[in-house]
């Protein structure tokens, strides 16, 4: 898989729907193209979560498809259980967090999609700043432990 770094612990997709899993990777999609940019690692990474997730290669186009900040964020309403909207945030932090460049589009993208899924914006930036921490923490250990 890519090097976006995301969870390796991701048992909550088990439970989703394929529609919830659709969902998912459409709001990842739409992240990864929010700076402007779409390049072929975040097409591939794309790609590889919808194979990974059991995701029909048939709604790959879907996935992909262009879609406003407005659609997206009425979308991730599907997403109705707390647990999987926390870890959707996580890996969406992850995955805004992937190439050092957090921008402001990207975070209130995170934040509007948070909250329509019914988290408070006091848990969103809770799980962002734990997500940046785990960033710097990995950061630090690649030194400490020489493996720049």
């Amino acid at each position: 898989m890519s090097n976006f770094n995301m969870e390796s612990d991701m048992g909550y997709l088990a439970s989703m729907s394929e529609d919830e899993r659709v969902v998912f990777l459409k709001i990842l999609a739409k992240l990864a193209k929010s700076d402007g940019e779409f390049d072929d690692e975040e097409k591939l990474f794309i790609r590889e979560m919808a194979l990974v997730l059991g995701v029909s290669e048939n709604r790959f186009e879907e996935i992909n498809s262009k879609m406003s900040d407005d659609d997206i964020v009425e979308a991730a309403k599907l997403i109705k259980d707390r647990k999987k909207a926390m870890a959707l945030v996580k890996e969406m932090c992850l995955l805004a967090n992937s190439d050092g460049d957090l921008s402001d589009k990207e975070v209130l993208l995170i934040g509007r999609i948070g909250q329509a899924m019914g988290l408070e914006l006091e848990k969103i930036e809770q799980i962002s700043q734990w997500v940046v921490d785990r960033i710097v923490w990995l950061e630090e250990g690649k030194i400490i432990f020489e493996k720049v």
